[in-house]
């Protein structure tokens, strides 16, 4: 997946986290359904953004960006515990 699509990922998860709320926000959605999709939204959001960051690192130090392979949800979720 290369910087722009990534980017373009990051954007379509942005869009479904706003409409998530909005839906909560005017009663289309329940607070249970809001949370359990905001919560898949965010991790996938945390994937993709460690991803993008690891990506251009890779570049600034000389190395192959394409060759970064995507961390697992927990290894990005769990990276600051």
């Amino acid at each position: 997946m290369d910087d722009r699509t990534l980017l373009a990922r990051i954007r379509e998860l942005v869009d479904e986290e706003h409409e998530l709320r909005t839906r909560f926000t005017t009663g289309q959605l329940s607070a249970d359904e809001e949370h359990a999709r905001l919560g898949a939204v965010e991790e996938a959001l945390d994937q993709c953004w460690d991803l993008l960051r690891r990506r251009r690192a890779a570049r600034e130090t000389g190395g192959d960006a394409d060759s970064v392979a995507p961390r697992t949800t927990g290894e990005v979720e769990s990276y600051l515990q």
